[in-house]
Parts: structure tokens; sequence; C-alpha cells
């Protein structure tokens, strides 16, 4: 029993680097602890007491996420099941909003999937129809799932006592477990979107989630017309992650970046940031940016700053052997420059806080930046530069038999990718000539595309002042504060509706 003059508890799913940042180094948790509570941050095992020594202050908490044994369970406790259950989740939101991105997908694991998988392909697919014109049948799909729930945080839950459980999905990732556990204690759940594409990329909850902090009206609409969230429930809070870049207070200097990257302060700085390398290489597009800054071939003298993905550093995949093959590309080549993201340690990958400067600076510096369709035009966006996506398609994709691969030129239409076009916001280049000519009006035009820059940036983060961290920390507050533990699981609240 919770102790009435003890602070009330939220816990915080931390499972990847994005979410440390969205969290712990915005004003999010600062407001939670500010408004009175007791914050428990559950992060990945591996860098907790990392997170802790350079986090921690009073009611500011760390525990393991215990990753390892819910991969282990994953695999062991009815495996396919499991799978299936997710890829239909996955794959089964409602027609009522735009399915490109998730057609692709679905496309992919109709390839590459197993044999076994194959035969039932066509079953899966009829029931996915099924899931995209019924909101009853998408409801017991969600409900199904809670029968996998092991009880691994019942010693967590015992301790602290929470009031309410936050994640940064509604359970798309691992973090399903952690809410679905919550759910059975009869405590409320709130999903936090941090990913730009993450409404419109996956769908129905992995856990029943009562809440929603989104960035912008257009999330809303995706998870109200999508995945069958109640209007009411989904709170519009902008995005704390990126309150930093609108305040600029991550950027270096200009001089401080040229001379880290050793570029010349002389020329124009092209960057390109490696995107979306799942379905399609970069290289082609790398290769041909190379050409363009190595034979002088755009209207001023420029150089080439490459970020790698961070799929790229997934040891003994393809997508190691592009970033390899990028490197012996540029290797002895004059005023082409790699960038490597920063790790954060453990199982939290490429996606890292550490990287915050280096990003910032990359896109405030840059004369021109390039990517594939990237969130990172969005944040290029925000500091008001040119952006190209280039979409240069690659003549046999990744070349193996096994390997999906969805052409460049075929993406434009998915939701996140259609909104940056239909905004005017940048520049799509198909071919080397389309992307010289983009590249050489930005040089000679700057100012090209402004306007439709600063109203996608409104269009998509709502609140341009820095204030995203604060909001959303109070909308999370005041859920907490007016949280009480059921005495039976929380079902009911679920976003699908109606009773248990």
């Amino acid at each position: 029993m919770m102790d009435p003059k003890e602070p009330k508890t939220v816990f915080i799913c931390a499972d990847h680097g994005l979410a440390i940042v969205y969290f712990l180094q915005t004003d999010v948790v600062r407001t939670l602890l500010a408004k009175g509570l007791r914050v428990v941050v559950l992060t990945d095992d591996g860098v907790t007491d990392k997170v802790r020594e350079r986090f921690g202050r009073e009611n500011l908490f760390f525990e393991g996420l215990r990753l390892e044994r819910l991969q282990d369970y994953f695999k062991k406790e009815h495996h396919n099941r499991q799978y299936w259950l997710h890829f239909l989740r996955w794959m089964g939101g409602s027609d009522r909003v735009n399915t490109t991105a998730i057609d692709s997908h679905l496309r992919q694991m109709a390839h590459e999937t197993s044999r076994k998988g194959r035969l039932l392909m066509p079953f899966l697919k009829a029931y996915i129809r099924l899931l995209r014109k019924s909101k009853s049948a998408r409801k017991r799909l969600v409900r199904r799932q809670m029968r996998f729930t092991p009880r691994i945080y019942a010693d967590l839950f015992e301790k602290y006592q929470p009031v309410l459980v936050i994640a940064g999905t509604s359970g798309w990732r691992l973090d399903r477990y952690l809410l679905r556990e919550a759910a059975q204690n009869g405590i409320e759940t709130c999903m936090a979107v941090i990913g730009w594409d993450n409404p419109s990329s996956y769908r129905l909850p992995g856990a029943p989630v009562q809440w929603a902090n989104c960035w912008s009206a257009v999330q809303q609409q995706e998870l109200t017309d999508g995945a069958d969230w109640e209007d009411a429930r989904v709170h519009v809070g902008g995005i704390p992650t990126y309150d930093g870049y609108f305040r600029r207070s991550w950027q270096l200097s200009r001089e401080e970046y040229f001379k880290l990257h050793g570029l010349d302060p002389q020329r124009k700085l092209l960057s390109f940031a490696c995107s979306f390398v799942t379905f399609s290489p970069n290289y082609q597009d790398v290769e041909a940016l190379v050409r363009l800054v190595t034979e002088d071939a755009l209207a001023e003298p420029c150089q080439l700053l490459i970020r790698l993905h961070p799929n790229h550093f997934i040891k003994g995949s393809l997508y190691e052997g592009e970033a390899n093959r990028i490197r012996a590309l540029i290797e002895g080549k004059a005023h082409v420059h790699l960038v490597e993201p920063v790790p954060l340690g453990g199982d939290l990958g490429f996606y890292s806080g550490e990287d915050m400067p280096e990003k910032s600076s990359m896109m405030t510096w840059s004369d021109v930046f390039l990517t594939v369709y990237s969130t990172m035009v969005v944040e290029t966006a925000i500091h008001n530069r040119p952006i190209i996506s280039v979409c240069i398609d690659a003549p046999g994709g990744w070349n193996k038999a096994e390997k999906f691969d969805l052409s460049l030129s075929e993406i434009g239409e998915w939701p996140t990718h259609e909104r940056f076009r239909k905004a005017g916001a940048g520049r799509v280049a198909y071919d080397l000539s389309q992307l010289r000519e983009a590249i050489n009006l930005y040089l000679r035009e700057p100012q090209t595309d402004e306007a439709e820059r600063k109203q996608f940036i409104l269009d998509e983060c709502t609140f341009t002042d820095g204030s995203a961290g604060r909001r959303s920390g109070e909308y999370f507050a005041a859920l907490a504060a007016r949280a009480v533990r059921h005495s039976a699981p929380v079902y009911h609240f679920d976003p699908l509706g109606g009773g248990a």
C-alpha cells in the first residue's frame, strides 16, 4: 500500500537513446520533479549506472529494464504466436489514414519471411484487410495479446507503487511487457510520441494505453483515425527533443565546427545524412554528391560532410558493408568528410543525446542539407537551412535475392514524406541532373522555400518557442496527480474504448 505521505511515483520507460534525450535532456523530467512527483526511469541495464551518474538528483531514480529477460521471454514463450500478433498489430491499423508506409513493410515481410511464413501470408493478409475495416476486430486483437504478460517487474511495482507508467511507444517495442504488467496491476499508462513517423509507421497498441502525448494535430489525427484513440485522450504537447534546437542551446560556433571536421571556411558546406538503408542503399546518393563536389561541378566551390546512419553499425550486416564502401569511396578525396554518430552504450544504439551538438551544428552551418526524407528534414527546417531529399534509385537495389528492395522513387507517398513534399519545404532529386540543379538553386538563392519551411515546422512541431518539454511535463504531471491505483486491470481505459 502506498504511503499517503509519500510523493506519487511515475515510471518512465527510456529504452533507446532518443527516449533518454526526450525525457532527461529536456524539461520533461525537470517539470515532473518540480511538481513534487517521484520519477523512476527504467533504461538499458548496460548504461543504468552511467545515466544515473549523469542525470541523478533528488527524487529521480534509475532501474534496469531487464531487456535480456524480456527478449528471452519473447523467444521462448510461444514465440511464433507473439511474433505474428506483433506483425498484425503493426499492419492492422485503420485504412482511414494513409497506409503506404506500412504497406511497404508488408511487402518486405512477405518477401523476407520464412517458408512457413509464406504459407501463412495469404491468411494473414486477409485478416489484415479485415482489421483495416473493422474497429471491433482491432479491439479484439489488442486484447488477445494480454495473455503474454510476464511478471518481470513485480518487485519494482511493489517497491515504488507507481500511479502512472509513461513509455516512448504504446507497446510497439519491448516496452509492451512493462505496459501490460502495469495494466494488470491497475496502473494507468501513457505514450509519448518520440519519433516523427511513429504514428504512421506503427499502428495498434501492444498493451492497454490510456493516454498519449504527440507532436501535432496531424499526429493526433493519425492516432485517432488510424489506431482508434479517443480524441480527448490524445494531447498535443509538441516535441521536447527539439527544444534545444529552437533555443539554439546545442550548436557550436561555425569556427569550432569547421575546425572539428577539418572543413574549409572558404567553401560552401553540403551535408548528407544517410537514411532509409533498410529498403535501399544510400551509396548511389553519396556517390553522386562526391562526384559533384570533387569535379567542382556546382555553382560554387563546395565540400561534403557525410553522416552515416545508425544501422550502418550493425555488425555483419549489408548496412555495415555499405558504410565500408562509403569509407573506401571517399578515402583520399579532398573536401569530402565523414561523421559517425556517437553511441550512448548498451542496447540504446547510436540515436544518442551525446550527438545533439554535432547534429545541431551540422544543420546550422550547412549551406544545403541533403538526406532521404529522414526526420532530419524536420530538424533542418527548424534551423532554416535549404533541404533536398535525394532519391536516386540504386540499380538492382541491394542485389540480394533474399533482401527486399524498395526504390527511393517509390517512397514519396509515405505519410511523412508526402507532407514534406506537399508543404514545399524542400526539393526532391531523382537523378544527377536534378540534384545539381536543386543544389545550385539553393547556393544562389538560399532564401528559396524559407516561408514554406517555417510553416512546415509550425504544422509538424506546433510549439516553436522551446516550451514543449515544459508543456509535456505538465501534461504527464496532471495525469499523475489525478491517477489512482485501480482495484482491477485497467483494460476499460484502453484507447479502443468500451468496457472490459
